[in-house]
């Protein structure tokens, strides 16, 4: 009878795949929520605490949120109003690229905010005009990669920010364009995730690409099972974890922890609220995940949840 209902069970494919399979899914909770509603945020990690930069319907507030005591408080106002920009924290500044301005008119400007003066400062604009792609570091280095051009068109190129020099140059482009998508550096490398074409939801992506910065060049990685975008994503114990996101018709709950040394995915625990457009920082071994959109499209909302991973990732 056992074996009945596992051939029933694989037959109508209500068993997971191996690959999604995990004995450690986690826990999520809830913390005070923002103190303004935001969506398709930019948001930072410097010094143990999160900056949250624009927003869909046009705020300009700057939240900045430290996740050891669940506190909010607001720095100086973003100097445009600007939504899907790209922001990575690195040594004593926060900078923010791109994003559409004035509707959807991507930018090419770059400004770095200093938190011990509360102030922002431009810098070297990006080589082309960029939206909602994703940013990461590497050896002092910031790379940014995917995106759209003014009209939803998929941006080309992979422009490399020296924050010391402030300048830039050109690294091996991303193999498939796209847009909306996961972006974290692991192990010196650049992991890209998801995302979409030529701004489309209907045309989401499970794609995983790695570029390897030794060689200039990157790699095909196994594909995230659930394709999405508009998805928040953290590194925690060596892995990728990649949250939420949109479709046409849908926001998700998923989350799913990329392996590269394993070259493989795994299932956590769903998010408690599907959303996209948001972003999430890792404190003390749990991931926070800041505001977002619970529907598809411009809605927003100041949420705030929190993933414990049990204890694997904290060894």
């Amino acid at each position: 009878m056992r074996a009945l209902i596992l051939t029933l069970a694989i037959a109508i494919g209500i068993l997971p795949a191996r690959a999604h399979e995990s004995g450690t899914a986690g826990l999520w909770s809830k913390a005070a929520p923002a103190p303004a509603p935001r969506s398709e945020v930019a948001v930072a990690e410097r010094a143990g605490r999160a900056y949250v930069i624009g927003d869909y319907n046009g705020a300009t507030g700057l939240l900045i949120h430290d996740p050891a005591t669940g506190g909010w408080r607001t720095g100086a106002p973003f100097p445009t109003p600007i939504h899907h920009a790209m922001a990575a924290g690195h040594g004593d500044h926060v900078y923010v690229f791109g994003g559409y301005r004035a509707g959807w008119r991507a930018s090419d400007r770059v400004w770095a905010y200093d938190p011990k003066a509360d102030a922002w400062s431009p810098r070297a604009p990006m080589p082309s005009v960029r939206a909602a792609g994703g940013a990461a570091v590497i050896d002092g280095r910031i790379h940014l990669v995917g995106g759209s051009v003014s009209g939803g068109a998929n941006a080309s190129g992979h422009p490399v920010y020296d924050p010391a020099r402030d300048s830039w140059s050109e690294a091996a482009p991303l193999p498939t364009r796209r847009d909306h998508l996961a972006v974290q550096a692991l192990d010196g490398h650049l992991v890209a995730i998801g995302g979409r074409i030529d701004g489309d939801p209907d045309r989401n992506l499970a794609v995983t690409e790695i570029y390897d910065p030794a060689t200039d060049s990157w790699r095909t990685g196994a594909p995230m099972p659930t394709a999405r975008s508009g998805a928040a994503s953290a590194v925690l114990g060596g892995q990728i974890f990649v949250m939420g996101g949109e479709s046409n018709a849908r926001t998700f709950g998923a989350v799913e922890a990329y392996d590269p040394a394993r070259d493989a995915w795994t299932r956590r625990t769903p998010l408690p609220t599907p959303r996209h457009g948001f972003g999430a920082i890792v404190h003390a071994g749990r991931i926070h995940t800041l505001v977002g959109s619970p529907t598809p499209g411009g809605d927003r909302s100041g949420l705030v949840e929190v993933f414990d991973p049990g204890d694997w990732a904290r060894r």
